[in-house]
C-alpha cells in the first residue's frame, strides 16, 4: 500500500512539473510567435546554456509572466534562443 502512494505522490509531481514546462513553452510562444515545437527548443536551449535544469527554467520564466522579473541570465537567453530556432527568412521577405 505504501508504494502505490508513493507510486502516486510520484505521478502528480510529474503532472505539476508537465503542467509547468507546457505554461512556460506558451509564455514563449506568446513572447517570440514560434510554433510550439520552436518554443520547446528555445526553453531546452536556455536550460542547457545557463546550466538550470529545464523544470527550474520553466518556472522562473511561468512567474515572469506574472511578475514582469525575471533574473538577468535567462532573460538575456531567452532574447537569444529564438534568433537560434526562427525559421530563416525567404528571399521574398
Amino acid at each position: 500500500m505504501a508504494e502505490l502512494r508513493e507510486e502516486n505522490a510520484q505521478l502528480e509531481e510529474a503532472m505539476r512539473a508537465h503542467a509547468v514546462v507546457d505554461q512556460a513553452v506558451g509564455v514563449i510562444l506568446a513572447v517570440a510567435r514560434l510554433t510550439p515545437e520552436q518554443g520547446r527548443d528555445v526553453l531546452g536551449g536556455v536550460s542547457e546554456v545557463t546550466g538550470i535544469k529545464l523544470g527550474h527554467v520553466a518556472e522562473l520564466i511561468v512567474g515572469w509572466a506574472r511578475s514582469g522579473q525575471l533574473c538577468s541570465d535567462i532573460r538575456t537567453e531567452l532574447d537569444q534562443q529564438p534568433l537560434r530556432h526562427a525559421p530563416p527568412a525567404s528571399a521574398g521577405d
